[in-house]
């Protein structure tokens, strides 16, 4: 049995399949964690959805933020991006199925004996990993509810940027949305900044990876997150980056996270866009 931790598909469905032939992926042994953005951009996110839902307990999947875009267009009606491919999956016939499963998903998983916690984006430094399943659950049942509606439609926001245990409400869901699904850097006060999306080499004085914290709560635990393209792949012992921008003309990437680790990476087949 082998378990392996791939980077944002973002609808890249052809070099899915390709990847997990080249793993020899056995969904009947193996196990198959997906960082979130199974989702839009890339050309057939409709297939890739099917695909990933069709492999049942073998794959777990952290909701991204484009997996949320997708919810809030199917269950609000609107989303600030473009719809794009996405409109092949509200149209499509098993879209209600698709989009109840998509919403059950977590925003967090961890693993206690590979020690790893998977999300999409990062987590604040004073969260340590019981924290950071704890405020993930928060949200999940509300995206589980019967009534998600209201939380989607007042997701979207990049206020608060700073973490208090007081925060309440929407203000606290968007928060903790935003940290596990949106965050690159951290700046010098430590609000999160959302607008630069740069490699830290490039990018504006004053902000600081997610990982790069003081006294990060979750540093002796391997941390394996996408949504960072620019980042590219960090296979370091606890932590380890995933979104080598397929997406953008880059490549696909799979970890396994055993002690052997086996690296694939599959090039892209998009056009290349950086």
């Amino acid at each position: 049995m082998a378990t392996y931790a791939v980077g944002d598909i973002q609808g890249c469905y052809d070099e899915l399949r390709i990847l997990l032939d080249a793993i020899r992926f056995d969904p009947a042994v193996d196990r198959i964690w997906f960082v979130g953005d199974l989702v839009n951009r890339g050309p057939k996110s409709l297939k890739t959805l099917r695909l990933v839902k069709s492999m049942g307990n073998a794959a777990i999947c952290v909701l991204g933020n484009h997996d949320l875009h997708l919810l809030s267009l199917a269950l609000v009606g609107s989303a600030p991006v473009n719809a794009g491919n996405l409109e092949r999956i509200l149209r499509a016939s098993d879209r209600d199925e698709l989009i109840d499963w998509l919403r059950r998903r977590p925003l967090a998983h961890y693993d206690k004996k590979l020690n790893t916690l998977m999300v999409h984006a990062g987590v604040i430094p004073q969260w340590t990993v019981k924290d950071v399943l704890a405020r993930a659950h928060e949200v999940e049942s509300v995206l589980r509810s019967k009534r998600p509606q209201k939380f989607l439609s007042e997701m979207y926001g990049k206020k608060p940027d700073l973490w208090s245990d007081d925060l309440a409400g929407n203000d606290r869901l968007r928060f903790i949305t935003n940290c596990l699904t949106r965050m690159r850097f951290r700046k010098r006060n430590g609000r999160l900044d959302f607008d630069e999306k740069l490699d830290p080499k490039n990018a504006a004085k004053g902000l600081k990876p997610w990982f790069k914290a003081a006294g990060r709560k979750t540093a002796d635990t391997r941390i394996v997150f996408g949504h960072w393209s620019t980042l590219g792949l960090i296979d370091k012992p606890n932590l380890l980056a995933l979104d080598t921008g397929c997406v953008w003309g880059g490549a696909l990437t799979a970890v396994q996270l055993e002690e052997e680790r086996v690296l694939v990476e599959v090039p892209s087949r998009q056009p290349k866009k950086f």
